[in-house]
């Protein structure tokens, strides 16, 4: 069960007990902000798509999905490895963000997994330049039928970690994967890495990032600290 012991006042502490963490990887793990906009500007110019848009379709949601959305008419399956190939080649900038090392270290696998938009081949390249663990076993774009906002993902997650989605705690960057948190029955905490506050309506809390937060394992749950923004 998720056991809140203090939310009275936006700014003030809040301390959660949960049974599992649901990370999302990009702009929660690791920044590939560069990364993902350069990819999806160059896939625009080869395929007749303006680049913004490319950008702000692909924020959140899986490759294939951003692809049957923009060129429907193209086939899915041929262009997800070729954007796939233009972001695996594409690492400047990439890197862990800060603060989620020491959540990381502080908490055994069994607790944690990661549940990502990314394919599996993508994320493990990334998390191999960020040089984060990558977990045994974690959720990506190619493993549910239904992409976030749909909650397959984090009902995927939880499952993976053995638990109820109520009593996890997902935390995500994107509107679209706060919104698949919430509709998964989980409790969510976002980040303000590539998103606005107004978009992240479907949050719970919200941090400006992780490196203030602290986590630890009592009792066969985890103890989780951190002082979210007003809104």
């Amino acid at each position: 069960m998720v056991s809140v012991e203090d939310n009275l006042q936006p700014a003030s502490t809040v301390k959660l007990r949960v049974a599992g963490i649901l990370f999302d990887m990009d702009g929660v793990l690791i920044s590939s902000l560069g990364s993902v906009e350069r990819s999806w500007t160059r896939w625009g110019e080869m395929r007749g798509v303006d680049g913004g848009l490319a950008i702000k379709t692909a924020h959140g949601m899986r490759a294939i999905d951003t692809i049957r959305k923009l060129r429907p008419d193209l086939s899915d399956v041929d262009e997800l490895r070729v954007i796939e190939d233009l972001e695996i080649e594409d690492t400047e900038g990439l890197e862990l963000l800060k603060g989620v090392l020491p959540i990381l270290d502080a908490l055994p696998e069994k607790y944690w997994t990661i549940v990502t938009s990314a394919t599996e081949r993508l994320a493990r390249a990334r998390l191999q330049v960020a040089n984060l663990p990558v977990p045994a076993r974690f959720i990506t774009a190619d493993m549910v039928t239904h992409g976030k906002p749909h909650p397959e993902p984090y009902l995927r997650g939880a499952e993976l970690l053995g638990v109820r989605p109520e009593d996890c705690l997902v935390i995500e960057d994107a509107s679209s994967g706060a919104k698949a948190g919430r509709a998964a029955g989980c409790k969510v905490l976002a980040t303000l890495f590539s998103h606005s506050i107004e978009s992240l309506s479907a949050a719970d809390w919200i941090v400006d990032s992780l490196e203030h937060m602290k986590v630890q394992a009592v009792d066969n749950l985890v103890e989780v600290e951190f002082t979210p923004v007003a809104r």
